[in-house]
């Protein structure tokens, strides 16, 4: 799998990041496992992690898995603070950005990875109750104290990532953002003021919760996430009419090319400007296989660009 720098670091990561969101939920111990591993032995090394995914099961997963199943060396752990596991399911997430709670959940998370150290370290969220120099200066903290070799920040927009990254002393490297075919408000002034001031993206949710797969097209699977209480609004508002027309070109494209629509929508969204991975969660190991497969396809320039024309 290719290794892409990110931004302006020397930081270099696989094209395609493994997502956690589910392990702990969906996703059980073995299969975690088997994930990991598959991951890594095609050349993959970002794996992305929080202490909220799954109430913290997920987290307590990776720790089982490193070292055991890879080695810590062989992998780059991406995590962030910021935000908790929600006090009870369907209520929402506790944010606090302070630095007193971001070092500590940051110490909590190497604690429990049994490590020193993280490879990238983000703020989960903007706070407005947190002053962005208290941020910044606990980031720079973190980097300087080797608790983390990288630093960045997720779900930030783009006036807010601008005005974290020029706080920083530590030159802030990622910023992880929901980003696919059916997401593409982040160009507008995220992507800009990441490659401004020298940072690498992240693209979460690539496949906009698996409507981009084509799953969807004639209605919601019984086992999907569109099906799932928790995790049916994440899908549904992508299940309208011009979403239907950009799942309909996609699988068009995939029949003219012999692949997935899976597979296509991937390929768009890893290589757009500044996308230093797309970061992608399965359920199990076989839907991982099908996101591995899709590493090596390539779009032919006119299909790139009949895409970037009806997701527009």
């Amino acid at each position: 799998m290719e290794q892409r720098t990110v931004g302006t670091s020397g930081l270099r990561v696989s094209q395609l990041g493994l997502g956690t969101l589910t392990w702990g939920r969906d996703t059980g111990g073995d299969e975690a496992a088997a994930q990991l591993s598959a991951f890594v032995d095609a050349g993959g090394t970002l794996v992305d992690s929080s202490p909220a995914y799954g109430d913290g099961a997920a987290q307590r997963i990776l720790a089982e898995l490193l070292g055991d199943v890879v080695p810590r060396r062989d992998v780059i752990v991406s995590t962030s603070s910021g935000v908790g596991p929600a006090p009870e399911p369907g209520a929402a997430r506790h944010v606090d950005c302070s630095r007193r709670a971001l070092l500590g959940q940051l110490d909590e998370t190497l604690l429990e990875l049994g490590t020193d150290h993280v490879d990238v370290w983000q703020v989960a969220t903007w706070d407005p109750h947190t002053p962005v120099d208290e941020v910044a200066a606990t980031l720079d903290h973190a980097v300087a104290s080797g608790r983390a070799r990288y630093v960045g920040v997720r779900g930030y927009l783009g006036w807010q990532l601008a005005t974290a990254a020029s706080a920083a002393s530590a030159p802030l490297t990622a910023t992880q953002v929901e980003y696919s075919l059916l997401a593409r408000g982040v160009e507008e002034e995220l992507v800009p003021a990441a490659r401004h001031h020298g940072l690498g993206v992240f693209a979460a949710v690539p496949l906009a919760g698996g409507v981009l797969t084509g799953k969807y097209r004639d209605g919601i699977p019984a086992d999907s996430r569109g099906s799932d209480e928790l995790l049916a609004a994440s899908v549904r508002r992508y299940l309208d009419a011009p979403s239907a027309r950009v799942v309909d070109a996609l699988v068009t494209a995939a029949d003219g090319l012999g692949t997935s629509p899976l597979a296509v929508a991937l390929a768009w969204v890893r290589d757009r400007p500044g996308v230093a991975s797309a970061v992608v969660g399965a359920r199990d190991l076989a839907q991982l296989t099908g996101v591995l497969d899709a590493a090596t396809v390539e779009l032919p320039p006119a299909i790139a660009a009949a895409l970037d024309d009806v997701s527009a």
